[in-house]
């Protein structure tokens, strides 16, 4: 059983370059926590092929392994043009319409009649990625004459993004919803929704899912920044994903409303992944530039659950150097005596239950004291959340009868995973449990002491109401502690 130098966990996409089990093995081996499988690139087929792998992997390395599957969302596109290109220039009008004839320098088609719906005079158009800007001067119900703001090349059904208004589309289309049922079969153990806008666009997705993964939500686009507090209340987890987010958005906002986002997610005891462009160059170099080295450890320093690679594992030439760089950079800051005085000051939110003050006194217990770690049994994954939310110096032992509680867990903050033989049905058996995982994993010796938390009457999700401070020593345990 691995256990990880670091509390930062790191999601790795898997792809054409990450597609075999020695290489995804290499890639869990090297840092990777959690799998994302990416539904805008390969069949069912190969998708089937890859959870499989991992899954195997899993088994053999006997470690609960997150797997994440990313729904692809309604992509926005224009149609074709006769010269399958044409060049743009600044000041010039544009047309976009509902005529699926090939488009030229004038026109082309922007298949999206719920665009036009939303449309209003004065809005922005971004296409390719925002390389090209257009502005709405007149519009209708299947057209919109636009300004070009910012020119250049156009091509065949490049992506348009619409930044300041809110489309009336669901951010399931029929293709996502096929995606779903198909990875919720499979068994993943996340779904991630792209082109959320608002909170209903998650309570579809719950319904669909209905209990066989957890729902997170990207954060991508202006409105759903806007609506994010009602967007979290409805979510498991959140992705702020910075490509499109970066696009829609002028880019000097993105890293205030990064920082914002983890710390509502982190105060409400949520998971929260920062995604794109994390080390974006070692998609084509086995080194990464000092500027993403930056970006990732800032993203560690501002306390988020997860780093995510994108391309880097799954396309590029260097992934098990990707994975290594960034669980390195993980290691190096958390061993920062800065990054400990800057987690702790972001602990905040209010402290109203039973659990709160218990999770919060196993912190305070283990930080003034020679305390390995803190264990805690779970049932739902609730009191390992909320251990995770205190962000402890400590590492986080989560112990749970249910292997999808652990594959869940696996994406949170600290969280060690292990899945215990059977339902512990009493307290002592629970510290024996913990002491065993605590010993085997690296964690303690026999000479130290762990902090364990639980809930009486075990097995019910919600009340963690116990906490004790046990040896490891096995023979100790049995004879000293309580029913």
């Amino acid at each position: 059983m691995q256990r990880r130098l670091r509390k930062v966990k790191i999601v790795a996409t898997l792809g054409p370059a990450s597609n075999d089990y020695d290489m995804i093995r290499a890639l869990f081996e090297a840092g990777a926590d959690v799998f994302r499988l990416n539904m805008s690139h390969g069949d069912h087929s190969e998708i089937r092929v890859r959870h499989q792998i991992i899954r195997q992997i899993e088994k053999d390395l006997g470690r609960p392994i997150s797997i994440l599957a990313d729904l692809q969302g309604p992509k926005l596109r224009v149609g074709v043009f006769a010269n399958g290109e044409e060049e743009l220039v600044v000041g010039a009008p544009f047309r976009l319409d509902l005529d699926p004839a090939e488009g030229d320098v004038n026109r082309v088609q922007l298949p999206h009649k719920e665009i036009f719906a939303a449309l209003e005079v004065g809005s922005s158009l971004l296409v390719n990625d925002g390389k090209i800007r257009l502005k709405v001067k007149d519009c209708g119900a299947d057209f919109a004459n636009c300004e070009v703001v910012v020119g250049g090349t156009i091509s065949n059904r490049k992506g348009v993004n619409v930044p300041d208004v809110v489309l009336p589309l669901a951010a399931l289309s029929d293709k996502d919803r096929k995606d779903l049922e198909f990875v919720c079969q499979l068994g993943v153990d996340w779904l991630a929704l792209s082109f959320v806008q608002r909170p209903e666009d998650v309570e579809e997705a719950r319904k669909l899912a209905d209990g066989r993964a957890a729902i997170l939500s990207k954060i991508e686009k202006p409105a759903a920044v806007t609506a994010f507090d009602e967007i979290l209340a409805v979510s498991d987890g959140i992705m702020v994903a910075r490509g499109d987010l970066g696009v829609e958005l002028p880019v000097q906002n993105v890293p205030p409303i990064q920082k914002r986002l983890i710390r509502r997610c982190r105060t409400v005891a949520k998971p929260v992944i920062v995604a794109t462009q994390m080390l974006e160059s070692m998609i084509d170099s086995p080194m990464p530039t000092r500027a993403e080295v930056s970006d990732v450890a800032t993203a560690i320093y501002e306390g988020t659950d997860a780093i995510m690679l994108s391309a880097e594992s799954a396309a590029g030439s260097f992934p098990i150097e990707a994975v290594t760089t960034m669980n390195n950079v993980a290691i190096e800051v958390e061993s920062d005596p800065n990054y400990l005085e800057i987690i702790a000051a972001q602990r905040g939110g209010k402290k109203t239950t039973i659990a709160d003050g218990i999770v919060v006194a196993a912190r305070e217990i283990a930080e003034t004291t020679n305390i390995k770690a803190i264990c805690c049994f779970t049932q739902s994954g609730t009191t390992a959340l909320l251990v995770s939310r205190e962000r402890p110096h400590v590492p986080i032992i989560a112990l749970t009868p249910l292997v999808g509680t652990a594959r869940r867990l696996a994406l949170s903050w600290g969280t060690h995973c292990v899945v215990t033989a059977g339902v512990v049905e009493r307290f002592k058996t629970a510290v024996v449990s913990a002491a065993r995982a605590a010993r085997e994993d690296g964690f303690a010796s026999e000479d130290d002491q762990i902090v364990v938390t639980a809930g009486v009457p075990f097995n019910q999700p919600g009340t963690t109401n116990i906490l004790r401070v046990a040896p490891c020593e096995e023979r100790l345990i049995y004879s000293s502690d309580p029913e």
